[in-house]
């Protein structure tokens, strides 16, 4: 089982972005079913994604990050980042985040 935990950094300002919405999903039987959903705290992070460690499987993170961007009075290209990612059997702790600006992100895997 397994633990998961992101952020979101706002690269183009150097800061953390606050209030981002994230949806947790998990690929069962070709259906992405929604796990959990969050905002970020003003330091961007989202530790909590409910009770329960995952289970190996596949899962994505998105952000909304287009809802963001508005709400900061600017344009962007991306309206959304998400991340499609595996959780081996043997656990761990997954720290996924997010490098957003209005023309790109990336991601990583932190500990």
């Amino acid at each position: 089982m397994s633990q998961l935990s992101t952020h979101v950094l706002d690269t183009a300002l150097g800061k953390p972005a606050g209030g981002v919405v994230i949806r947790l999903e998990q690929l069962v039987a070709e259906i992405w079913e929604i796990k959990a959903l969050g905002v970020t705290d003003i330091d961007g992070r989202l530790k909590y994604f409910g009770e329960e460690p995952l289970a190996a499987g596949r899962y994505r993170l998105t952000a909304e990050i287009g809802h963001y961007f508005a709400a900061t009075q600017r344009e962007t290209l991306y309206p959304m980042a998400q991340i499609d990612f595996v959780i081996a059997q043997s656990g761990g702790h997954y720290h996924l985040p997010f490098l957003i600006s209005p023309w790109s992100w990336s991601t990583y895997r932190g500990s």
